[in-house]
């Protein structure tokens, strides 16, 4: 039987424009949306747009890291996939090592020891660069267990790989960053093909652990930053002069915007008075609500589900397991910033500190993110006949199975 042609582009190798495409226009619009929630009017009130972010130090320098990032985005389309699959380890062990000495030599800012100083008064985030080399890694060991998980040695090696990385960021006070990281981990050996069994178990043992963080929030009175965070979301009006103060502000925010919004950089708003701390990294979502008001924000979840629908629908039709898994780690890591983001701005989930992918200000993610959607290119990039072949295989197979299982005379 001959194979659909429908089939065959589904399968082929090409370049992959839609998410890069995606992509920038979140990024133009973080851009923008950064300038909006550092808008200071005591630098004039009737600029151009481009002033306006010239004028806004972090917006300027947001713009410089998307004007890098297209270097840094077709530099990894064209290395070769099989060379990042046979240098994981390298990777793994390089950003592990630069997490621990991130751990021994940062100053503690916000109880987070996490930036390293990379001089010019910058700093970068190594956990964000781990979550791209645990990703790297799981995809390889898994792609190469032929029953992913199936032994306790390869179920050891498989926790130890993730746990690493996991124990140290969350250790240097990036609690986000490692719910980010589980998440990749349990998405991931899901689609790998791990007994559905061992997953549910590992399932049932996540929400114990969630269960018994709960449980000592509310019952053990400590004044750790991370239990103020839980308490505020349980009650943030009993908690209005701490960590409740960001939740109510953020939705008092998003709610003055309304169906259209009020505009941009309008003097007196809440974003330029600064009610929300933060709105132009964790919490820039209160400044699009402002200013974009509902449509705005719809418009925003749109293009972020055409872009996880994207990697879905390309990892579907993705054979190398290899690849397949890096499309599924790269959609889990962006599909959990932008759900835990957005609801943590609205008030249905405890304050994490997870970034805003692509809109949100900070180098360290958006390269991450940046490094991301080159990874799902390069494998559709790198599709082989091979590849191809398998596939139409695979069909053709289906289809003979199906057509046994018909009773005499269906398909008259």
């Amino acid at each position: 039987m001959i194979t659909s042609p429908i089939s065959h582009r589904r399968t082929r190798a090409h370049i992959e424009w839609l998410l890069p495409a995606v992509s920038y226009v979140l990024a133009i619009f973080g851009v923008i949306c950064i300038a909006i929630a550092t808008y200071n009017p005591d630098r004039g009130t009737d600029l151009s747009l481009l002033n306006h972010i010239i004028n806004s130090s972090s917006a300027s320098w947001q713009a410089i890291f998307v004007l890098v990032s297209v270097v840094v985005l077709f530099v990894v389309i064209n290395i070769p996939l099989e060379l990042f699959k046979s240098r994981a380890k390298l990777i793994y062990w390089g950003v592990l090592m630069l997490l621990i000495f991130t751990l021994l030599t940062a100053t503690a800012i916000s109880s987070v020891s996490a930036w390293l100083r990379v001089g010019w008064g910058r700093t970068i985030q190594p956990c964000e660069f781990a979550k791209l080399s645990i990703l790297i890694m799981l995809a390889r060991t898994l792609s190469l267990q032929e029953k992913p998980m199936g032994t306790f040695k390869d179920f050891m090696l498989v926790c130890v790989q993730f746990g690493a990385p996991a124990v140290v960021t969350l250790a240097q006070g990036e609690t986000g960053t490692v719910i980010v990281m589980g998440f990749m981990f349990l998405v991931m050996i899901l689609f790998s093909g791990v007994d559905i069994r061992l997953w549910w178990a590992m399932m049932a043992m996540v929400a114990l652990l969630v269960a018994a963080f709960f449980g000592y929030a509310l019952f053990s009175g400590s004044t750790d930053y991370r239990i103020t965070r839980i308490l505020s979301f349980l009650d943030p009006q009993k908690y209005y002069n701490s960590a409740g103060y960001q939740i109510l502000n953020s939705q008092m925010s998003i709610g003055s915007g309304r169906m259209n919004g009020i505009g941009m950089f309008v003097v007196g708003s809440i974003s330029q008075l600064d009610y929300v701390p933060e709105d132009h990294t964790d919490f820039i979502f209160s400044a699009i609500g402002e200013a974009f008001g509902f449509v705005g924000c719809c418009i925003l979840l749109g293009l972020y589900l055409i872009m996880i629908l994207r990697m879905i629908y390309l990892a579907r039709f993705t054979e190398d397991r290899f690849g397949q898994l890096l499309i599924i780690g790269v959609m889990a890591m962006l599909f959990l910033h932008i759900f835990e983001n957005i609801a943590m701005n609205v008030g249905l989930m405890p304050i994490t500190g997870i970034p805003l992918p692509f809109v949100s200000y900070g180098g360290s993610n958006f390269m991450t993110n940046i490094v991301g959607i080159a990874l799902v290119v390069n494998v559709v990039k790198s599709r082989s006949s091979t590849t191809q072949i398998m596939f139409q295989t695979k069909q053709r197979t289906k289809r003979r199975k199906r057509r046994k299982l018909l009773p005499i005379g269906a398909g008259s």
